[in-house]
């Protein structure tokens, strides 16, 4: 990436640039943090946070035979962008689901801080402030936005069946606040104006958004992001792009990216984990990845002075047989 080159904007006119000092996320030992608005529309900062690095230390995965990663390390440092990239088959999904404990590893660990997260289940790391979206839409498809949002923040209820049931005045007030943060949030990713559309009536590119949208209605310190661009028009993508940026930039969220859009993820990305058959074979930022002759290898099958050799040889044989 040269240095001419521009991340991305935070979106203008959202929830971000309304409240710069908010924070989405958890203050440590809450529930929830800067949830609840004041009655005059205005959103309440949360207590302050200690940011919290996420940890990878020789995770290893292993499916009967199949080593899936093997010793694979990294730190994603807290508010920033960590892309995990390379080619198929090369361990990111797998990567991700140790991350979000959808799979468990075979060994290694994963902290959040001091917080083991090895071993425990996708609820419980989603409660302690990981949240994920996927890399296939998985939206209810009659549910509007608001109610598909609305899903993000099931976890930071405090309302039982019976005060919900009974429409208890606590309830009531928990409600409108669940609501009233979803509209902040869906003004932020560029949804305000649809939030009362079916989500899967959206056209592709904003039904990615939805997802993105629900994830941060947990209020998370993490986010991990699988393919957030993937199958986008250009346009969706720099929009997309924009919007990570500013819950980077805004939000002050660390971001844990998969994505095969290269341009993105240097556009993106402050620092870059490269994987290849379960491997780690580089790590850096984004132009020191993108120049080490491992990753040329594995994106291409050859190192770049063999790629240049094999071009020059090329060239040197079609000049003999023109003048043969």
């Amino acid at each position: 990436m040269t240095d001419s080159e521009k991340r991305p904007a935070a979106p203008a006119g959202g929830a971000a640039a309304g409240h710069p000092e908010r924070t989405v996320g958890r203050a440590a030992g809450r529930a929830d943090a800067g949830t609840a608005p004041h009655g005059d529309g205005s959103a309440e900062s949360p207590a302050p946070h200690t940011p919290r690095p996420l940890t990878v230390t020789d995770v290893t995965v292993r499916f009967a035979g199949l080593t899936a990663l093997d010793s694979v390390s990294f730190t994603v440092e807290p508010g920033s962008v960590h892309a995990v990239i390379g080619p198929n088959g090369a361990g990111k999904s797998t990567c991700f689901n140790v991350l979000s404990g959808v799979y468990r590893a075979t060994s290694g660990s994963v902290r959040l801080g001091a917080t083991e997260l090895t071993g425990l289940a996708p609820h419980r790391i989603a409660g302690l402030g990981v949240a994920r979206t996927f890399q296939n839409l998985a939206l209810p498809p009659h549910a509007t936005v608001a109610d598909s949002m609305l899903l993000g923040r099931h976890r930071l209820t405090r309302a039982g069946f019976l005060a919900t049931g009974l429409r208890l005045p606590s309830a009531a007030r928990e409600a409108r606040e669940h609501r009233a943060r979803v509209g902040e949030i869906a003004e932020f990713v560029g949804l305000a104006d649809d939030l009362d559309r079916p989500a899967g009536a959206l056209p592709y590119g904003k039904q990615k958004l939805v997802e993105l949208g629900r994830a941060l209605c947990m209020e998370p310190t993490v986010l991990l992001l699988d393919e957030p661009v993937a199958g986008m028009t250009a346009d969706e993508r720099r929009r997309t792009a924009a919007v990570v940026a500013g819950v980077r930039d805004s939000l002050g969220i660390s971001i844990v990216l998969v994505e095969h859009d290269m341009g993105v993820v240097m556009r993106l990305a402050d620092a870059v984990t490269v994987l290849d058959f379960g491997r780690r074979i580089a790590g850096g930022t984004p132009a020191q990845v993108q120049s080490d002759p491992a990753v040329v290898r594995a994106y291409l099958g050859e190192s770049a002075e063999s790629a240049e050799s094999a071009g020059n040889a090329r060239n040197s044989h079609a000049n003999e047989e023109a003048t043969s």
